[in-house]
């Protein structure tokens, strides 16, 4: 049975525990090792992710049964607006409707915060797009985004309207 709990920053390794079972793999095909390396340092040390809740980002935790599968953070980028910033469950849990589970509740507690909208991005050869046009969601624009280090995120820029 899934069921989904808000996370704190005592949750950070288990955020990266997490991470570090999905990410390399979602991206290995995707990314260069090197770029792979950068990133999850950038975005997924215990500092970056201090870093994120501090500003505001709301990190959940899904569980199957108790036993943590995966991770998602949003928060209200602009007024009205929310951003889905990562959202990644364990792949033994991919096409079982753990996601889409995840982002009906993030639609739910965000259209209770006033969100008319909720965008994410996703790399442009991320078969995850797919998944995010079947739950409503529509590419806006195709955008580049320098992250530093001569490494670009190469992303689609995706939005479904919640009313």
């Amino acid at each position: 049975m899934l069921n989904i709990r808000k996370a704190t920053a005592e949750d950070i390794p288990l955020i990266q525990k997490l991470t570090y079972s999905v990410w390399p793999q979602t991206y290995a095909t995707i990314l260069s090792q090197e770029q792979i390396e950068y990133m999850l340092e950038m975005m997924y040390s215990h500092t970056s992710l201090q870093k994120q809740m501090d500003e505001g980002a709301q990190f959940i935790i899904v569980n199957d049964n108790n036993e943590p599968v995966g991770f998602a953070s949003f928060q209200e980028t602009e007024p009205a607006i929310f951003k889905l910033h990562k959202i990644y469950v364990l792949s033994n849990q991919q096409g079982k409707g753990t996601g889409k589970y995840v982002i009906n509740h993030i639609i739910d507690v965000t259209r209770q915060q006033g969100a008319r909208a909720l965008q994410l991005q996703v790399n442009r050869h991320n078969k995850a797009k797919d998944f995010y046009e079947k739950l409503g969601f529509m590419v806006t624009e195709e955008a580049d985004f320098d992250i530093g280090n001569g490494y670009f995120m190469n992303d689609y820029v995706m939005e479904k309207r919640i009313s």
